[in-house]
């Protein structure tokens, strides 16, 4: 199993809550993000830009530098700071919602020109923060808030896969992986952890999508949330990864 120790830069106290809910992925995500940067000793020279939504929570609990992005665009952010100070090793952390919507243009354009960056982005397929609406990864018939009758295609089209979509461009790595179970986690870490890889090695763009649950938008318990992921999620976004090197697929 992969461990789950509480890292040096991963910390806790009365003031710093970490403002999830009970059984969201963010946790799991949090500590495979502070391993491998432990792993990798980058984490005395990582600076995390973070999207809006349930993503923002996460400097609450990382000694880490961070910068609060405008709505969508991290990677516009990350790309100055990557520029200015190379020798930083950058990373953002985004939602699907603040990803695969209003930052769909953002995260194309970053891959297009291969910037040296990092992206980890959590895909629970709902706008978790405002209430539960339909996200641009909601699943075809997926209730939301605002798709009491399910998502349908006909008026909303069909599910976005942002990493298929970069997949066709030159960057370094792209992959997406999964945390519900301990060997999905085990390899989802080996994902980010290669995705750091390719940064420090100066190759470009790398990506890591991770499937994570929303048990409270999706009104299920904790427990069938990650079911959920494995028996239904998983069959449309396919785990793995897709790009390895520059020359893209």
């Amino acid at each position: 199993m992969t461990k789950m120790m509480k890292t040096s830069r991963l910390y806790s106290a009365p003031d710093a809550p970490t403002g999830i809910c009970p059984g969201c992925g963010y946790g799991i995500i949090k500590h495979i993000l502070a391993n491998v940067m432990e792993e990798l000793q980058i984490d005395d020279r990582a600076i995390g830009v973070l999207g809006i939504g349930c993503s923002g929570f996460v400097s609450r609990n990382f000694d880490i530098d961070w910068l609060q992005a405008q709505h969508g665009r991290a990677p516009a952010s990350a790309t100055g700071i990557k520029r200015l100070l190379p020798d930083k090793v950058v990373f953002t952390f985004q939602g699907d919602g603040d990803l695969a919507a209003i930052g769909t243009a953002e995260i194309i354009h970053a891959a297009a020109r291969n910037e040296k960056m990092t992206v980890l982005f959590v895909n629970n397929g709902i706008y978790g923060m405002t209430g539960g609406q339909m996200a641009p990864t909601t699943l075809e018939n997926q209730v939301t808030v605002t798709s009491p009758f399910g998502r349908d295609p006909n008026t909303a089209g069909m599910p976005i896969k942002i990493t298929e979509m970069i997949s066709v461009l030159p960057i370094a790595y792209a992959a997406r992986g999964a945390i519900f179970n301990p060997k999905e986690i085990r390899i989802t870490e080996g994902y980010v952890k290669k995705a750091f890889e390719k940064q420090l090695n100066g190759e470009g763009f790398s990506m890591v999508e991770i499937l994570s649950p929303c048990p409270t938008n999706w009104h299920m318990t904790p427990v069938s949330s990650m079911e959920r992921i494995e028996n239904e999620v998983v069959s449309y976004y396919p785990l793995g990864e897709m790009v390895t090197g520059k020359e893209g697929v």
